[in-house]
């Protein structure tokens, strides 16, 4: 009994075969943007003593 694949899974699956790599190197894009090691408590508190009070109302002239 043959299984469905939509069409998108199909190319997909091309893409895949033609390119093995492909995950590999998206797992490295993410590792670079987003996967990042978590502050030092150091870092946190200098980041928290870096930052400025928000005021209020911010588009007020005063």
């Amino acid at each position: 009994m043959a299984r469905y694949q939509s069409e998108f899974t199909q190319f997909l699956t091309e893409l895949k075969n033609e390119k093995p790599h492909l995950e590999a190197e998206q797992q490295a894009g993410r590792a670079l943007l987003w996967d990042k090691e978590p502050l030092s408590v150091e870092d946190q508190c200098r980041a928290k003593a870096a930052k400025l009070k928000q005021r209020a109302y911010v588009y007020s002239n005063d």
